[in-house]
């Protein structure tokens, strides 16, 4: 158990292997956004960069098909990682994800494959 909350970030695919369609993306963000309830049960702090990036590159009125897009997701989850305790990588094809979890491993965060294997948070009572 550890007593302080760690900020984790949740990796893995959002537009791999998509070909650009929205309901894929939108699904791959789904099974991200499913990870986050575990990680929060188990003390922590979720965080998934598109939950940034896609209102940072929504303000300024670029898509996710926009040459803007490389511009904003990729350095967003660089900056966030700045901040992480460590990573939550889920399965799947993802160079997004594969830099995330190099980047980590670069600054000696630990990179989780399983959310089991995330230390459980000591209980705090309210204040």
């Amino acid at each position: 158990m550890t007593e302080k909350p760690m900020l984790i970030l949740i990796a893995g695919p959002y537009r791999s292997g998509t070909n650009g369609d929205p309901q894929a993306m939108a699904a791959n963000l789904a099974r991200l956004d499913e990870a986050a309830w575990p990680v929060f049960a188990a003390g922590h702090v979720p965080v998934i960069g598109e939950w940034i990036a896609l209102p940072v590159l929504h303000s300024a009125g670029a898509g996710l098909t926009d040459p803007l897009a490389d511009q904003v997701l990729y350095p967003t989850a660089e900056r966030l990682l700045t901040h992480c305790d460590a990573v939550l990588r889920l399965p799947g094809d993802s160079t997004g994800a594969d830099r995330d979890v190099a980047i980590a491993r670069r600054r000696g965060l630990p990179v989780y494959h399983h959310v089991d294997e995330i230390p459980r948070r000591a209980p705090q009572e309210a204040v």
